[in-house]
């Protein structure tokens, strides 16, 4: 079904209560063992002709971490069709870099319309600074996926070594060392100028280590991580569940720290849509964002991980086996090193935590993302001036308040300021969205 009429809207496709069996799947890291499973999935309700969308067709690109969780899960329980989004195609992505071109090209060229990303993605596409030729390609942010998740993965020849949350402990010598031998730290990201690039660049300078000087970064794709660190090329790497873990249980190395002992309930990753689409599609997009917004509610239901780790763990989907996922979703880390995390505010969210809403796009988290790039010289100082514009054209805030108000989400759960306030990280380090300058005044490590 591609288009259809203002009529009732009835939906009877994809969203009934019958299961769907996992197909045969595509790459991840190699799978130890898959089985498939079956999903129980939710059933439609009646659209009205106010909220019908003008297509039920999209096609959403995803990397197989934890943050595409939502994605999968509105997929595959059908809250998607549940809105009348009947013909989601939701395309794993080989690597960042291959969902940056195919959100170049669209999905009338063979890409995507939209999916997961890193931030500020959006930003850099919309303004042409990581497209092919430099074209803008205008983008909408719609909502946060997830918070935490993500950990940063040492190798095992530097146990023991103080490789830690915070290096200036003594784990700071092994950088200088090193250097000094001519073989630098190597640690990899998934994306140059990203989430995962600005996580391993903050915990290294607040150790003292200058990213830029003291280390090597290179960028490879998630998938790849832990196949990296087993060859040994690479000493650490930033990324989210289940990869870092997966090397404690490989016995390949230990977790350093997770992101959410450097920042509490941290802004991660995002929905995203091209403008073109979301412009000629406004009801689809808010049939989505309902999708994506139950999606989060049910995983934010700890009965349902247990579920949830099998679904994502699916040959389709993440190809690996559920209890690598299952420990981490339930805030159960073995971080390798004698230490051990039990706690669901460690965890993984996707719609709540003690901040407040997950799922809210926060324009105030959109902004540290911009500081944090001009603080390594990623965009110009002058950025900061034209932030707030830049903000007010990509993120679309107000999409999700009202997909919010249509899925009777409660007031107390809609945010009514755009901005989270100010925002601590692990070394007293502040930000105040209300001036990111003092902020950047206030780090002893930058190129800004």
């Amino acid at each position: 079904m591609t288009e259809f009429s203002r009529r009732k809207f009835i939906i009877t496709a994809g969203a009934s209560a019958v299961g769907s069996v996992f197909l045969k799947g595509c790459l991840g890291n190699p799978p130890d063992s898959v089985t498939g499973t079956q999903v129980q999935q939710v059933a439609a309700v009646n659209v009205s002709p106010e909220q019908a969308p003008e297509t039920t067709r999209v096609k959403l690109g995803y990397i197989p971490i934890v943050e595409a969780a939502p994605i999968v899960i509105a997929k595959e329980k059908g809250f998607f069709a549940k809105y009348g989004m009947t013909d989601v195609d939701v395309s794993k992505q080989a690597s960042w870099g291959s969902m940056r071109d195919n959100t170049e090209i669209g999905a009338a060229g063979g890409g995507v319309d939209g999916g997961q990303y890193q931030m500020p993605m959006p930003h850099l596409i919309t303004e042409g600074r990581i497209t092919k030729g430099n074209k803008p390609i205008p983008m909408y942010v719609l909502a946060q996926l997830n918070t935490q998740g993500n950990g940063i993965a040492i190798a095992e020849k530097h146990r023991g070594k103080g490789i830690e949350l915070e290096l200036a402990k003594g784990g700071k010598n092994l950088f200088g060392q090193l250097k000094s031998a001519n073989t630098p730290f190597t640690a990899a990201y998934t994306f140059a100028q990203v989430n995962q690039d600005f996580w391993i660049r903050y915990w290294l300078a607040a150790g003292g280590v200058n990213p830029d000087s003291d280390v090597k970064l290179i960028p490879v794709p998630a998938a790849q991580t832990v196949a990296n660190m087993k060859t040994g090329t690479m000493d650490a790497f930033s990324t989210g569940d289940p990869w870092p873990y997966r090397i404690v249980k490989d016995k390949i190395g230990f977790l350093a720290m997770l992101t959410a002992d450097m920042w509490e309930f941290h802004p991660e990753e995002y929905l995203a849509l091209r403008a073109d689409w979301v412009d000629k599609h406004p009801k689809a997009t808010k049939a989505l964002l309902k999708g994506i917004m139950e999606a989060q509610q049910w995983l934010d239901n700890f009965d349902n991980r247990e579920e949830a780790a099998k679904i994502l763990g699916g040959r389709n989907y993440f190809n690996l086996p559920s209890e690598i996922l299952a420990g981490p979703f339930a805030g159960k880390y073995d971080m390798g090193e004698g230490r051990t995390v039990d706690d669901r505010n460690k965890a993984v969210l996707y719609w709540k935590d003690p901040r407040g809403s997950v799922s809210y796009p926060y324009k105030s988290h959109d902004l540290w993302f911009l500081t944090e790039s001009v603080r390594w010289g990623f965009l110009p100082a002058d950025s900061l001036t034209k932030a707030k514009a830049l903000i007010d054209k990509v993120n679309r805030e107000d999409l999700w308040k009202e997909a919010a108000k249509e899925l009777g989400v409660a007031a107390a759960d809609i945010p009514t300021s755009t901005s989270r306030g100010v925002e601590t990280f692990f070394d007293g380090v502040k930000f105040d969205p209300e001036n990111p300058t003092a902020y950047l005044k206030s780090l002893k490590i930058k190129k800004a």
